[in-house]
């Protein structure tokens, strides 16, 4: 019964951020000229109009799902990591590289290449919280600055010595994956994959880890009042250091299901260019960290992604019109942000004057 009434909390607030970037959208499509109730109805049907449409809606929302999930444990444990674009990008080569050089069945290959991505992930989000720990760098700083060093390193590595160089276009990218390491689809035709599941079920763990363990308490301690949790002996390096690598591994998962499901390749920019890391960054945010509340968020802002897809094809609204209602849910969010801490630092300051 309380994990239902923490469902429909954090449900309250994307549903009324969703409902403000609808009005939003609303006053941009009027300014167009066209039909406001005509695209929206384009926007739906480029979702979740067809069978087809919604399987592409749920391939597009499977990488905002991990990456999502994620930030949501680290932001769980009070941890802020930024650096999910560069643990995606780090795991994907990664993976890839094994996928193509590992001498092994097709099978191997795969978990050999999954397990590769999490780890690597994890590893490049680890060595931020190492920093933090022993030198003091801000997470929030070391998080953001390590995604350009990881971007341009597989930029490099697919640029030079893993370029696949029997096209004749000769893009930065690696060969062909073989066919027995991709993740099948779920229904014939369509684009959504295995990994989707793989999203559902990790969402699903994560929220019995979180409720039902020991770990997921100290989780939760720690992000809520971490004086008092160091007062009732949680260790926080050691919280903030497993939350920093689990966090980087669903960051490395993302990008090694979309190589193996979506691209059978690396590409530079494949996994940048569509925002994937930010996307589940705001889809963290308006779920308010719920495991459960990010499957919803990640299917809406991927519905958002591809249903404009569908209002360009069919109207004179441009593609930007996701961008448009994005951009309000962000400043929503960071609205509420803003008032959560004024309140909060209004509080402090009353309790000082009452001390006083």
């Amino acid at each position: 019964m309380v994990a239902v009434k923490e469902l429909c909390k954090s449900l309250v607030q994307p549903l009324l951020a969703v409902f403000i970037g609808l009005l939003t959208g609303a006053v941009v499509i009027a300014a167009v000229g066209e039909s406001i109730i005509g695209t929206y109805q384009e926007l739906w049907k480029g979702a979740f109009g067809s069978f087809y449409f919604f399987s592409s809606t749920l391939a597009r929302a499977t990488p905002i799902m991990l990456i999502a999930l994620g930030l949501a444990l680290a932001f769980r444990a009070g941890v802020f990591n930024l650096g999910a674009e560069g643990q995606m990008v780090l795991g994907a080569i990664s993976a890839t590289l094994v996928a193509i050089y590992l001498p092994a069945p097709g099978i191997v290959k795969m978990l050999a290449a999954l397990v590769t991505g999490i780890a690597m992930g994890g590893l490049w989000s680890l060595m931020a919280g190492y920093m933090e720990a022993k030198f003091r760098i801000p997470l929030l700083i070391s998080t953001l600055l390590l995604n350009y060093i990881a971007v341009l390193f597989a930029s490099y590595l697919v640029t030079e010595p893993f370029q696949d160089k029997g096209g004749s276009a000769a893009l930065a990218q690696t060969v062909m994956l073989d066919k027995s390491i991709w993740l099948p689809k779920l229904f014939a035709g369509m684009s959504v994959h295995a990994g989707f599941l793989i999203a559902l079920a990790a969402a699903l763990l994560l929220f019995w880890v979180l409720r039902f363990t020991p770990f997921g308490y100290e989780v939760k301690m720690l992000g809520q009042n971490p004086f008092f949790a160091q007062y009732g002996g949680i260790q926080r390096i050691k919280v903030m250091l497993t939350g920093m690598f689990a966090s980087g591994a669903f960051a490395g998962l993302a990008g090694t299901v979309e190589v193996l499901g979506s691209h059978y390749r690396f590409v530079d920019g494949a996994l940048t260019v569509p925002n994937f890391a930010w996307t589940g960054l705001m889809a963290t945010l308006l779920a308010n960290s719920n495991p459960i509340g990010v499957i919803f968020t990640s299917i809406l802002l991927a519905a958002f992604q591809t249903g404009a897809m569908g209002v360009e094809r069919n109207t004179e609204v441009p593609l930007e019109l996701a961008s448009v209602i994005q951009a309000v849910l962000i400043l929503f969010i960071s609205a509420k942000f803003s008032y959560t801490w004024w309140k909060q630092r209004k509080k402090k300051g009353g309790n000082t004057h009452g001390v006083a």
